[in-house]
């Protein structure tokens, strides 16, 4: 891996780390600017145009040749992709855990793309068209059909990808999502709602349908993003697997009761854990919390990803010990965002997560930063979470 030295040591910790073996200070997502990119940090882009870059990156001026000349240049454009992350790459420093990959995702939750959506592009998003218009007895089975347009460009384009930048960095596996998020998409998240109470059998078959298209969805994108060893990376959360690795999800379940969580829910996600090698599940928000005790249910999940919302971002705080407790009370391992504040506030809220749940199973992800809070933080963590 052309910018990571140590990544066999790097590979052998986050072994250990979906085992709940890990040994010394917890596993970290350490990312660092080069002293003499700290100027530009925070510069505005020419015209407004927003250039973070692979969810790591905040605003920085790039080389005149790298900016894109339009939306499908900066979406679809395979060589404008590669080319820009490699300036990415050069100019940051991947530490301890971090890792190198290049995100060529074609927004949260494609997988409605392959299903029959229609895709938008702005600037800083990708969305999905509703294209279930009247009712779900007059839509079609769904189907996954390897010939959809946006399915075979999108694989097109990871597979391009691929070949320019070789095996300089890793590829992360597409945000695909699954069950009712992907109907979401499909149908519109308030007509969805509506479905779930007076059309339920309907939306269980509905949701049946999107899991049996997931994993030819998921193995197609797979033979194109996988590491020499067979592992892969996942997106924008910044984790790696030594097999295949993904993310799951619900977060239309916010909305609902955790009676309707089991009944439309919780069979697919424990079909999908049952058939990934390793799995982690996005938590995302207090409306979701009591969806906890279905979801350490699932004896294959490995690991509870836990994003806090509102009050706050910060996933440190004590009250969300009640999400970490449940999860290593169950055997996983946790992911935690370490965002609020200054280094010295990151280093405290660490102190508190590593104080109370042990460093074996946990990842703690830091916002991108400056070399110099890099090295305090990480003389610290050895000094002091070892």
């Amino acid at each position: 891996m052309l910018y990571k030295e140590n990544w066999p040591e790097t590979r052998e910790k986050w072994i250990k780390f979906w085992k709940q073996e890990n040994t010394g200070r917890p596993l970290m997502h350490v990312l660092a600017r080069k002293p003499e990119v700290e100027p530009l940090v925070n510069t505005k882009a020419p015209n407004g145009v927003n250039d973070s870059i692979i969810c790591q990156g905040r605003y920085y001026t790039l080389p005149d040749g790298l900016w894109w000349k339009d939306l499908d240049d900066k979406y679809l454009n395979a060589k404008g992709l590669v080319e820009r992350y490699r300036c990415f790459c050069q100019n940051h420093l991947f530490l301890a855990e971090s890792f190198p990959n290049l995100d060529v995702c074609l927004g949260p939750g494609s997988t409605a793309a392959y299903l029959g959506s229609d895709v938008g592009f702005s600037e800083d998003t990708i969305w999905f068209k509703p294209c279930v218009e009247e009712d779900w007895d007059e839509h079609p089975e769904i189907k996954f059909d390897p010939e959809n347009p946006w399915f075979s460009r999108h694989l097109k384009l990871v597979a391009d990808a691929r070949k320019l930048m070789g095996d300089d960095v890793l590829l992360d596996m597409p945000d695909l999502m699954e069950n009712l998020d992907v109907l979401s998409s499909l149908r519109g998240a308030q007509e969805l709602m509506m479905d779930l109470i007076e059309d339920p059998d309907m939306i269980k078959e509905r949701v049946d349908q999107v899991t049996r298209a997931y994993f030819p969805i998921f193995d197609a994108f797979y033979e194109h993003v996988k590491d020499a060893e067979g592992g892969n990376a996942y997106n924008c959360f910044q984790i790696w697997a030594p097999g295949r690795l993904s993310k799951l999800q619900c977060d239309a379940s916010a909305m609902m009761s955790t009676e309707m969580f089991d009944d439309f829910v919780l069979d697919s996600l424990r079909y999908q854990t049952e058939h990934l090698d390793y799995s982690m599940y996005h938590l995302d928000g207090p409306g979701a919390i009591k969806h906890l005790d279905s979801l350490m249910s699932l004896e294959k999940l490995n690991c509870l990803q836990w994003t806090p919302g509102e009050p706050g971002p910060d996933g440190t705080k004590e009250q969300w010990d009640v999400v970490y407790e449940k999860a290593t009370a169950a055997g996983k391992s946790i992911w935690v965002h370490v965002c609020n504040g200054d280094v010295d506030e990151w280093i405290r809220g660490t102190d508190h997560i590593v104080q109370r749940f042990g460093t074996k199973g946990t990842f703690l992800w830091y916002p991108e930063m400056s070399l110099k809070d890099a090295e305090k933080l990480l003389k610290y963590a050895d000094e002091h979470w070892s």
